[in-house]
C-alpha cells in the first residue's frame, strides 16, 4: 500500500474494486472532488476555531494537495503537512509552508506544532494507537490532535451494507466509531477526548459515484450537506 500512496494513479486514476463492487485503493480523480472537499473542510475549521483549537502551527498528516491546508489559512500561523506521494506533495505545497514527502519521521527533529489534524488516515494505519502516539510527539503540550474517518457507526453504513463506499479492500483496514475513537485517543494518553460534528459537502453525481449507482442528470450537480458520513473526535496532549 506504501508504494500505492506513492504512485501519481492513487489520487488520478481508476484504483482498484473492493467488496461489493465499491472503490479500492485510490481516486478516480481528487482534483474534481475539490470544490466540495474545501467547502467541508472549511466547515470543519470553523467548528475547531469554535472550540479553540485553531491558533499557531498547524500539522496535517496525509495532506493529499493540500486543500486543508489552504483552508487552513486564516487560522494558523504556520501550515505544515506530510505526504507520500511526490505529486501531490508538490501540489500542496504550493499552498502551504512546508510539505514533508513521508510520513512523521520526515519531520525535522524538534519542531513542534499546536494542532495536527489527521483526516481520512486512521483508517489505513495497522497499529493506530502507536500512530496516535506518534502524533503526540510533534505536539506541544496542550496541543490538540484532530481525527476524522469513515463513520462504522454511522446509519449510512447500515443502509449500504456490502457497498457501502468505505470498504475498500486492503486500503481501510482499522474502522472507528464514535466510541472506539474515543477509545483511541484515551488509550494514546490524551486528554480532554471530545466528539466533533463533522458534516461531509457532496454533489449527487459523486454520491453516486461512491455507490456505484446511477444518478439522474438533474441531481448530480445539486450540492448536499450530509451528516454522518465521518466521524470526528479531538484530544489534547497533556500539560
Amino acid at each position: 500500500m506504501l508504494q500505492a500512496y506513492r504512485e501519481d494513479s492513487y489520487f488520478e486514476g481508476e484504483g482498484t474494486r473492493g467488496a461489493g463492487g465499491t472503490r479500492g485503493a485510490g481516486y478516480s480523480s481528487y482534483r474534481a472532488q475539490e470544490t466540495t472537499l474545501r467547502a467541508t473542510f472549511r466547515r470543519f475549521l470553523a467548528e475547531m476555531a469554535r472550540r479553540g483549537m485553531t491558533g499557531g502551527r498547524l500539522l496535517e498528516v496525509g495532506s493529499a494537495y493540500g486543500y486543508f491546508l489552504d483552508e487552513a489559512r486564516p487560522y494558523f500561523e504556520r501550515r505544515v503537512g506530510t505526504e507520500y506521494s511526490p505529486a501531490a506533495a508538490a501540489r500542496a505545497a504550493q499552498v502551504a509552508d512546508a510539505v514533508h514527502l513521508g510520513g512523521l519521521a520526515e519531520i525535522p527533529a524538534g519542531e513542534l506544532f499546536d494542532c495536527a489534524a489527521v483526516i481520512h488516515v486512521a483508517e489505513h494505519i495497522y497499529r493506530p494507537v502507536e500512530f496516535v502516539v506518534e502524533v503526540l510527539e510533534r505536539l506541544r503540550p496542550g496541543g490538540w490532535v484532530i481525527l476524522a474517518c469513515p463513520d462504522m457507526g454511522s446509519f449510512w453504513r447500515r443502509l449500504a451494507g456490502r457497498r457501502w463506499p468505505f470498504f475498500k479492500i486492503p486500503e481501510h483496514v482499522t474502522y472507528f466509531t464514535n466510541a472506539s475513537m474515543r477509545r483511541l485517543l484515551d488509550a494514546a494518553g490524551c486528554e480532554h477526548v471530545q466528539a466533533l460534528p463533522y458534516s461531509s459537502f457532496f454533489t449527487g453525481g459523486l454520491i453516486g459515484e461512491k455507490l456505484g449507482v446511477a444518478v439522474p442528470a438533474w441531481l448530480r450537480e445539486r450540492p448536499l450537506w450530509l451528516p454522518a458520513i465521518t466521524v470526528a473526535c479531538a484530544g489534547r496532549k497533556p500539560e
